[in-house]
């Protein structure tokens, strides 16, 4: 599943567009690599999000959406001062 797609099914961002921005201004990286938003992402990626005040290190868990079930893992959130 491409990343910007997933940002925007796993409600880690609302809008589609609003992903496919972040990912191409270098802001998200996936594995340790910036990824642009056309990057298939896998089960047992970690994307780090660099939004805001705030960085969000997940684990993808899923592609699919369950019923009641985060599609991610949280790692780690960071907030700057």
């Amino acid at each position: 599943m491409r990343l910007d797609k997933y940002l925007k099914v796993a409600r880690i961002i609302k809008r589609r567009t609003v992903a496919k921005e972040a990912a191409t201004k270098d802001r998200i990286e996936v594995n340790g690599s910036v990824a642009k938003p056309s990057r298939n992402v896998e089960i047992g990626d970690i994307l780090t999000l660099r939004l805001g005040q705030k960085t969000t290190t997940l684990k993808i868990t899923s592609l699919g959406l369950l019923k009641g079930e985060l599609m991610y893992e949280l790692i780690e959130e960071k907030r700057k001062p």
